[in-house]
């Protein structure tokens, strides 16, 4: 194998070694230091929001937005079956009973549906939305792989039955509305709480990192406060509230200033690939690559292709197998949430589509540094795979 093509990798072309350096230096490495607060404010200008809370991981992110949220033991949320774990599991850190609901095309969840669920599944008792005697208090809509939600339908439904809607938009930074109610608002920014996340294979990388907003700056800053152990009183350690360890370390925050100074760059190049890709791809009638939302400009963090199963038949293992064999490195879109052991059991509104896409769908790569002579290798080994494979 002559060359490896990998999936996604983080991307450090800038100031990242010098930022860290500084860092080291200074030797403020922990969870303080002024790379945090300095990340926090490149978001808020690139977000248009008023503030932004730097923590240690996506996955915190949600888990502070669900207690903010007032998500309690025993509330019902409304969560999507088709995306990473991690959107759903802070539902259970706060003992909380997650519904899954269907997505649509995009692969985020069907307003349609949330709608009908909440109309035909759900009672209103006392300006509260009951489902089986236990209050719904929130949904959790993910922007899967950069591709924005129907917010505008989503948050019509939430208002009018008083749901919280926290954004997982860790997928989605950079991606946002060019028409409609929304238009100029970016993922994450629309609902009241929004989460993001600076894993390594994000469009940018701080190792583990997240962040929250929301849409009253004064929660951003009680967000804050939890995140460093709902610390009162720095002489005398006095906690008034129950926090954690949640803040973003400084090492992480001087890589993310720096990757937030090429974070425009790093979109254009997901937006250019992805044409290349679309172009290579449109006149194969094996594989199709998915589209993004009309009236949005996404960040285009992943490529999706949708497999014709009627011709092949082979299982995504095997397909991914194969190609890893050439040298290319693709995966599945996930397996779905209430299919896995800790969430057998619980409930499930209509699931059609997610199971239709949770098969079909192959992630290509998709890093910010490959190349178009990668890429024409990834098109041609995929489409000399599955020829083999519908021919065989």
């Amino acid at each position: 194998m002559s060359r490896f093509i990998p999936l996604s990798i983080p991307n450090f072309e800038g100031n990242e070694k010098k930022y860290v350096n500084e860092a080291i230096e200074q030797g403020w490495v922990s969870t303080g230091g002024a790379f945090i607060t300095q990340m926090e404010k490149q978001l808020a200008e690139f977000l248009h929001v008023e503030n932004v809370a730097a923590c240690q991981s996506g996955t915190s992110a949600l888990h502070l937005s669900l207690s903010e949220a007032g998500v309690r033991p025993g509330d019902v949320v409304l969560v999507p079956p088709l995306t990473f774990i991690a959107a759903v599991n802070p539902v259970k850190y706060q003992f909380a009973v997650p519904v899954f609901i269907d997505c649509d095309d995009s692969f985020c969840m069907d307003p349609v549906k949330l709608r009908d669920f909440c109309e035909k599944e759900c009672t209103m008792e006392d300006g509260v939305l009951m489902h089986k005697g236990r209050p719904v208090k929130a949904v959790v809509v993910v922007h899967v792989f950069g591709n924005m939600a129907d917010m505008e339908q989503i948050m019509d439904i939430a208002d009018r039955y008083g749901l919280k809607v926290i954004e997982d938009a860790t997928e989605a930074l950079g991606t946002y509305y060019t028409e409609g109610r929304y238009e100029g608002k970016y993922a994450g920014t629309i609902g009241d709480f929004g989460a993001y996340s600076f894993n390594g294979n994000k469009i940018i990388t701080t190792g583990g990192g997240g962040a929250i907003v929301s849409r009253d700056p004064a929660e951003v800053d009680h967000l804050r406060y939890l995140s460093t152990q709902a610390k009162d009183d720095p002489h005398y350690y006095i906690h008034n509230e129950i926090g954690y360890n949640y803040r973003m370390t400084n090492l992480q925050a001087a890589l993310g200033a720096a990757q937030m100074e090429e974070l425009p760059e790093f979109i254009r190049r997901k937006q250019q690939n992805y044409e290349i890709y679309k172009k290579a791809f449109e006149d194969f009638d094996l594989a199709k690559l998915m589209p993004f939302r009309e009236g949005t400009s996404s960040n285009m963090w992943f490529y999706s292709l949708e497999i014709d199963r009627t011709r092949i038949t082979a299982s995504m293992r095997e397909i991914i197998t194969a190609l890893e064999k050439k040298g290319i490195q693709t995966r599945a879109i996930w397996g779905l949430i209430n299919e896995q052991r800790p969430y057998e059991g619980e409930e499930t509104y209509r699931l059609e589509k997610a199971p239709y896409y949770a098969a079909r769908i192959l992630n290509i790569p998709c890093s910010t540094q490959i190349t178009q002579e990668e890429i024409g290798i990834v098109v041609k080994e995929v489409k000399a795979l599955f020829e083999e494979l519908a021919n065989g």
